[in-house]
């Protein structure tokens, strides 16, 4: 199987009904073209660099998925004659991929996110805290 990513920008007027409703779609189209959906990132509503359609805003979505060679000719075919998405662009990323070996990474990743939420460290008073010039004093009188 072959392993691809595809962006698209949703129209920004939709209700959230409507705006999910397009996303399962595009997701279960994989599905029902033998491919296996890896991850489904929606980024939310940003603006675009320039404006398609008359919109200057869009929800954008990206959708990674695997699959035979000629899943991407359907799914391209069914963005562009859907209205509601403005733009798409698909990504060949790998030739030959296990989608279970990628999903499972997705999740490691994901756990490791999890786990690294940071605690700010708290300079207790009993600490000395040596700024710059500090160092550059104590440097200079090592030195001498």
């Amino acid at each position: 199987m072959r392993y691809y990513e595809t962006l698209y920008i949703i129209n920004p007027n939709l209700a959230d009904e409507d705006y999910k409703e397009v996303v399962t779609k595009f997701s279960g189209l994989v599905e029902k073209n033998d491919g296996v959906v890896t991850k489904v990132d929606e980024w939310g509503k940003k603006s675009l660099a320039y404006e398609v359609k008359k919109y200057d805003r869009g929800y954008y979505v990206l959708l990674q998925y695997c699959g035979e060679p000629g899943i991407t000719d359907r799914l391209k075919r069914d963005l562009k004659l859907d209205d509601r998405v403005l733009k798409y662009q698909t990504i060949k990323l790998s030739d030959h991929v296990d989608p279970e070996a990628i999903k499972a990474e997705a999740q490691q990743e994901e756990a490791k996110a999890g786990d690294e939420v940071t605690t700010p460290e708290v300079i207790s008073p009993e600490k000395e805290v040596k700024t710059e010039k500090d160092q550059e004093g104590e440097n200079a009188i090592s030195k001498s």
